[in-house]
């Protein structure tokens, strides 16, 4: 891959203010984690952003995020050990790394990498998903040194032996996302660690009566799509207009060497070939002519206000649960609507109306002034953060739960 080439799919996060991207290419990262969804995101996701260095011990990487990890990021390098961190002599192969992540399922790893990094110097981020299979809980903490005892009971696990991880896809996105989050953080010194975070996993997937229509095949349609497939929904329409750009890869990471392709033709064949999903795609928009009669629910994973209030006005108009995810650079929220349960929709409660109309205003005086289109910075932390909620929401709705909105920001969630 070529410096040019490089920078051109780096493009969205090297315009975030601030950004020191060097930091992140020339780091040294070291992980340790099970062969789990969590930390197979956290390698994809790494090479996605630009994290190059990576120095993982885990029992088995997921083949075929790996596989897009490598393809997605040719200047990636995963030196993987295959096994667990039993002994204190295993956490010498981090030497040199600036940061450690602690994604293990049992007690004796944690204690080693916990001495590792008040040995070095080195910040430990640790996450876990943890609880009984029907009340899973997401947890995530950052260990610097000198504050290595402050809450480390509520991250500890209950046992110091392998054993065969628990399974949620919205905790494993979510997790994910705040990981890298932090570990980009302590790397460019940027503010205080994160608070301690703990996330119920919410309702197990239901049945769904019909297919779920995801509209927009994007970073958060990425990262929805392969949440809902991994939770067992795997009847999927997908609905985007657009083509794959180079600057779409620091966060859409199922479209490896897709550049120039449909997004919604693409992400539909990759979740089919990976993943063997019921998945179909669809070059077009979404209009007020749009049935959506044949879906059990409707994911909003747009990125432009016009289409989320047509979406919340369809959905209400058309009775549909509509789950609505937005995602910038360090902030997002989301917002389900339920026919069943009424309320404000989507774009009423964040009163994208009234955005919808200043930013016409807006453009208005950008075509009399000539302005040359720029795009928005964008990162895949968020995007992780973000569809991983979107999932979790999602399955809450279907099972006829009720949904509270939240929001994410700085890597603080609050309903």
């Amino acid at each position: 891959m070529t410096h040019i080439r490089l920078s051109e799919r780096l493009d969205r996060q090297l315009r975030i203010p601030g950004w020191r991207q060097e930091l992140l290419s020339q780091a040294r990262v070291g992980v340790v984690g099970e062969a789990d969804l969590l930390t197979a995101l956290v390698v994809a996701g790494a090479a996605a952003l630009g994290l190059n260095r990576l120095t993982v011990l885990a029992p088995g990487l997921e083949p075929r995020l790996l596989e897009a990890a490598r393809r997605l990021n040719p200047d990636f390098s995963l030196a993987h050990l295959e096994g667990w961190c039993t002994h204190p002599a295993m956490a010498r192969i981090f030497a040199g790394c600036q940061v450690l992540v602690d994604l293990s399922r049992y007690g004796l790893a944690t204690k080693i990498l916990m001495e590792e990094g008040r040995r070095t110097g080195m910040p430990l981020v640790r996450a876990l998903v943890t609880g009984p299979e029907r009340a899973l809980e997401g947890r995530f903490l950052t260990c610097l040194p000198g504050r290595e005892t402050q809450e480390l009971a509520a991250v500890l696990p209950d046992f110091s032996f392998p054993r065969p991880a628990p399974e949620d896809a919205a905790l494993a996105l979510v997790l994910a996302g705040l990981v890298l989050e932090e570990v980009k953080n302590r790397l460019m010194s940027r503010r205080p660690p994160a608070p301690l975070a703990a996330l119920p996993a919410g309702h197990p997937a239901p049945g769904a009566e019909g297919p779920l229509l995801i509209i927009g095949a994007g970073a958060l349609g990425n990262v929805v799509a392969l949440g809902l497939v991994w939770s067992g929904l795997n009847r999927l329409v997908v609905m985007d207009p657009d083509t794959i750009e180079t600057t779409n890869l620091n966060r859409q990471i199922l479209f490896y060497e897709a550049v120039g392709e449909r997004k919604a033709l693409t992400l539909a064949k990759r979740l089919q070939e990976l993943y063997g999903a019921r998945a179909e795609g669809r070059v077009e928009s979404f209009t007020e002519a749009t049935d959506l009669t044949p879906y059990a629910a409707v994911f909003d994973c747009v990125d432009n206000f016009e289409t989320r209030v047509l979406l919340s006005e369809a959905c209400r108009a058309q009775g549909k649960i509509l789950v609505s995810g937005g995602a910038g650079v360090e902030a997002g929220q989301v917002v389900v609507y339920h026919p069943a349960e009424g309320g404000p929709t989507p774009a009423e409660l964040l009163g994208l109306e009234a955005i919808v109309s200043g930013r016409a205003q807006e453009e208005a005086r950008r075509t009399r002034e000539a302005c040359v289109y720029q795009p928005d910075p964008a990162v895949i932390m968020t995007n992780l953060i973000i569809g991983g909620l979107m999932v979790r929401a999602g399955r809450q709705a279907l099972a006829g739960l009720p949904t509270a909105p939240v929001f994410y920001e700085q890597g603080r969630l609050a309903a």
